[in-house]
């Protein structure tokens, strides 16, 4: 019951440490550059305390994807800092475009400094899986305009698209060379609350930090140790998911047949998904590469988009709203999560028993086309 170290217990940061090296194929880990956190969310917000400053044009920019996940909004307004948005790809299965980072970059030079850029891979909400080329153009970005990197990996076990893969930052950027590796400031992130263990409710998590100047080093052990340590049941959690089971250990089978389970059922969940969404008129759902979310567009006739701005709502609230009165299945409006002008969408977890997945799917489908046929 006693408080831990404020970066976390040391062995268990050696064991993170041991558990990337592996995962990256021997890239080295440092224990020192571990931080045990609560949930990744905590990492992700102390991170942007370290880095917001300055005032007026000076102020700090963080480039953010849009669609996002709501922490990064919330966060950033929090510190009072500049919201600097940059659109994925819809047509291109959501991926990353350098072009569009860097028109998203030159144009926020004009009224803040951008200084931080946070990628989600694989993507929440939209649900793709980042290639290694576009990995290696972001990290290529971020060394020439001296961006600060975060890379949101809590999704990098799910993975379920054929041809895809997951690739850490950290280990692309230690293949780009030395030029790249000693250069480029990265914090990763990573938690007990995704993949195929769903532990949201110890609240645990890490951060690794590279090229972070040792100064700032020290300021960010002393920000940790305002909240004094993370939970320690988090930490043993954390440590309990970055140690698995290895061949030849008793519970070995056990384990890589409940590993391998959660993730093929996520799998095959994820192709009922699209599949069935693209099945219906006025839906269209980009393949659910990795994550847990589908984030398909919906077309909103305008009877309906009127009807919602005299409800004072956006059209695809109104949508949302309408679906849960009528079916009873909550989902949350794509506005919720920044989306091109004009366009709507829904995000839903794909995480309900395949039977009952396929009912609540049929069941957006008629709802759909009820509503397309009633404000037509």
């Amino acid at each position: 019951g006693s408080y831990s170290a404020s970066q976390g217990i040391n062995c268990i940061r050696e064991d993170v440490a041991s558990y990337i090296e592996r995962r990256d194929g021997g890239v080295p880990a440092d224990p020192d550059n571990i931080y045990l956190t609560t949930g990744a969310s905590d990492g992700i917000a102390t991170i942007l305390k370290i880095l917001v400053s300055g005032g007026g044009k000076s102020r700090t920019g963080v480039m953010i994807p849009i669609p996002q996940y709501p922490l990064y909004s919330a966060a950033i307004s929090e510190l009072d800092a500049i919201q600097v948005n940059y659109y994925l790809d819809e047509e291109n299965c959501w991926a990353l475009n350098v072009n569009e980072l860097r028109r998203s970059l030159n144009e926020a030079k004009a009224y803040c400094n951008p200084k931080v850029l946070c990628i989600i891979n694989p993507g929440n909400p939209t649900g793709q899986v980042q290639s290694r080329k576009c990995i290696e153009d972001v990290i290529h970005f971020a060394w020439e305009e001296k961006l600060f990197l975060l890379a949101d990996e809590v999704y990098q076990d799910n993975v379920y698209s054929e041809g895809c893969q997951f690739h850490s930052f950290k280990k692309i950027l230690y293949e780009m060379g030395p030029e790249y590796y000693n250069n480029v400031e990265l914090a990763s992130f990573h938690s007990t609350s995704k993949g195929y263990m769903g532990e949201c409710g110890y609240r645990g998590g890490y951060m690794e930090v590279i090229n972070l100047h040792p100064e700032i080093k020290g300021q960010l052990v002393k920000l940790l140790s305002v909240r004094l340590c993370p939970p320690v049941s988090g930490q043993a959690a954390m440590d309990i998911v970055v140690n698995p089971p290895i061949p030849g250990e008793e519970s070995y089978s056990q384990f890589i047949k409940e590993k391998e389970s959660v993730l093929n059922n996520l799998a095959k969940k994820a192709k009922l998904t699209e599949d069935m969404f693209n099945k219906v008129p006025g839906i269209h759902c980009n393949p659910l590469q990795g994550a847990m979310y589908a984030f398909p567009r919906i077309f909103i006739p305008s009877k309906a988009i009127e009807e919602a701005k005299a409800h004072k709502m956006a059209p695809d609230m109104f949508y949302c709203m309408k679906l849960l009165e009528e079916t009873g299945i909550c989902v949350v409006p794509g506005s919720g999560f920044g989306q091109r002008e004009g366009s709507y969408h829904f995000r839903m977890t794909i995480l309900p028993p395949v039977e009952k997945l396929k009912i609540l799917l049929e069941k957006v489908k008629d709802f759909h086309i009820k509503f397309l046929e009633k404000y037509a």
